[in-house]
């Protein structure tokens, strides 16, 4: 069995039962199908021997009585063959769906379970390529190529053994060709294995082409970059059609191939058959059998190159599948639980370095008490964003250690970390839906007071009213129905009523005017002895009043102290508050 149906029957294991049934169900009906060219044979068989036909061996002689009889058995084996049908049907169709659900569903839960580093390395077409395309390839494979299959094998060898009965030396004849489709399936199915694979991550390349350019679309605008965009999405797309090319021009070639094969079985139960008939030995009802099942098995073996290429394309969209799930997190969670959180956080001689890259941060010592507030300044590329990924455990410092009211991080269990944090980042992302629910996030059983109450605190209230729906105006994907400021004042509101004891604000007022930035310091001030706060910030007016300032500089702390105090060392950061206030110029 290939790697990617073993483990989709391993992963398929609590289906076992439907999966038999269905599996049961399907060949029922195919030799249920195969029944009526034998009934023919019968019909055959009372016309030319009357009464010494077949029939007339269980008692039944008179030959009107004969036909009644095939006619009454003709019906039952239709009507069993049109219930199986409805049944293989809908246990197949229900199990892909079934399948289809969880599969989705589960690669989903594991991917958003993935580390962040995972994300900047993947490409979001590619994730959604293998979330929804493979997945659905997979599910097509078990619509209805599982059954074809089943009923293609069931079908050869029900042929097979009808005509060893009936006449075995006709019969060694007719399945010649047999093991040599066999022998060509599998190598097509070989050879097509590394094609349809080429094909599945193209398409994640293709999809992944799509999502960056729509998420993109107003830089591609302001650029006049339509057209080139146009030219980047028509080259991935040939590619994609280059290697689907490929694929088809080996897979179209595999019918043709088995039909050679089938005449020469069906010539041969013609001309070797029709000769011993004539001569006699051959009954003519037998004879009429064999020809109309040589003409069962065609349907069927002409199908089975859609059916393997069907298969092909499942096995390559499943192995893409696994591999995601195979994908191990670097970042898993601890066991100790956390409750009634102080705030305290210490970093202990923290470095940290990517798995490729420089080291970022390097040493760094830093101390924030519970319920003060700390900012870190500097310049761009300083590792200021870095100890926000540390804090919240989105990755793990490479040595030293980071503690929560004495607790190093990566004993706690993670949901209960993550929860006595909430984030405010300079990238703000809004989900499609109402003002309401973007700012229930993090609480989603919040009332309405409580809502309200955190967008007033965010400087939001007042902008929320004159929207169109107020608090159930839907903000659009990625709340681009809203200014930059107004999807701030609700990434703050949201952090807000989380309530949680540590308060993070990586460039929280970046993309807010001059008042409304006041109006929302005046707001955290009110409510800063309430909670710990880690402000990451640019503009060192908003930091004046914390509790200390920590300098970064090269991913190292080089200064550290009051507002006073480093505005008076005559430090950087002492030069970047002159820069600031207008002090010095740029010349100077």
């Amino acid at each position: 069995m290939p790697g990617p149906l073993r483990r989709l029957w391993t992963y398929a294991a609590r289906h076992r039962s439907r999966m038999w049934w269905a599996s049961t169900l399907s060949v029922v009906n195919k030799v249920l199908d195969i029944a009526p060219e034998i009934l023919i044979g019968g019909a055959v068989d009372i016309v030319v021997r009357r009464e010494r036909s077949w029939l007339s061996g269980f008692g039944v002689v008179a030959v009107r009585d004969q036909i009644l009889v095939l006619a009454a058995l003709t019906f039952v084996v239709w009507a069993l063959e049109s219930l199986t049908e409805y049944g293989y049907e809908l246990l197949w169709r229900n199990l892909a769906q079934t399948v289809e659900h969880q599969l989705r569903v589960e690669t989903y839960a594991h991917t958003l379970d993935l580390d962040l580093a995972y994300f900047e390395d993947a490409s979001t077409g590619g994730l959604m390529a293998v979330i929804n395309d493979d997945v659905n390839q997979l599910e097509r494979f078990l619509d209805r190529g599982a059954n074809e299959l089943i009923q293609t094998v069931v079908a050869v060898g029900g042929v097979a053994a009808v005509f060893f009965v009936l006449a075995p030396s006709v019969a060694a004849l007719a399945v010649i060709p047999i093991p040599l489709i066999i022998w060509g399936s599998i190598q097509f199915t070989r050879r097509m294995a590394p094609r349809y694979s080429a094909v599945r991550d193209q398409a994640g390349n293709l999809a992944s082409q799509l999502s960056n350019a729509i998420g993109g679309v107003a830089t591609i605008k302001a650029f006049t970059a339509e057209d080139r965009e146009v030219d980047r999405l028509q080259d991935e797309s040939e590619r994609y059609r280059v290697v689907n090319r490929w694929a088809i021009r080996l897979s179209a070639g595999f019918i043709p191939g088995i039909r050679v094969f089938i005449l020469a079985g069906f010539l041969a139960t013609l001309i070797y058959g029709g000769f011993r008939t004539l001569d006699g030995t051959l009954e003519v009802a037998a004879f009429s059998v064999l020809v109309f099942l040589t003409q069962r098995l065609l349907w069927p073996l002409t199908r089975l190159g859609e059916t393997l290429d069907l298969y092909q394309r499942a096995m390559a969209s499943t192995q893409r599948i696994f591999d995601l799930l195979d994908t191990a997190r670097t970042v898993v969670s601890g066991h100790v639980p956390l409750s009634n959180p102080k705030g305290a956080v210490e970093f202990e001689a923290v470095s940290f370095s990517y798995r490729t890259g420089p080291q970022v941060l390097t040493g760094i010592e830093l101390s924030i008490p519970a319920g003060s507030t700390v900012a870190v300044v500097g310049a761009t590329g300083s590792g200021k964003t870095t100890l926000i990924k540390l804090l919240l455990r989105f990755a793990d410092p490479t040595s030293g250690r980071i503690t929560l009211d004495g607790h190093d991080l990566r004993s706690l269990e993670l949901e209960d970390l993550r929860s006595a944090m909430a984030l405010v980042s300079q990238d703000v992302f809004l989900f499609h839906g109402s003002v309401r629910e973007n700012i229930a996030y993090g609480r989603p059983d919040a009332t309405t007071d409580e809502i309200v109450a955190a967008a007033e605190a965010a400087e939001a209230h007042e902008f929320i009213l004159e929207l169109a729906e107020g608090y159930d105006t839907i903000v659009g994907e990625r709340g681009q129905k809203l200014s930059g400021g107004q999807r701030q004042r609700l990434s703050i509101a949201r952090a807000l009523l989380c309530d949680s004891p540590v308060l993070i604000l990586d460039e929280a007022t970046s993309a807010v005017d001059n008042e409304t930035e006041a109006a929302i310091q005046r707001s955290l001030r009110r409510i800063a002895h309430q909670r710990t706060m880690l402000v990451i910030a640019h503009r060192l007016s908003t930091i004046r009043h914390a509790d200390r300032i920590y300098v970064m500089d090269g991913g190292a702390v080089v200064e550290e102290g009051s507002h006073d105090d480093l505005a008076a060392r005559g430090g950087i950061y002492a030069g970047l508050w002159s820069v600031q206030t207008g002090m010095v110029t740029g010349d100077g």
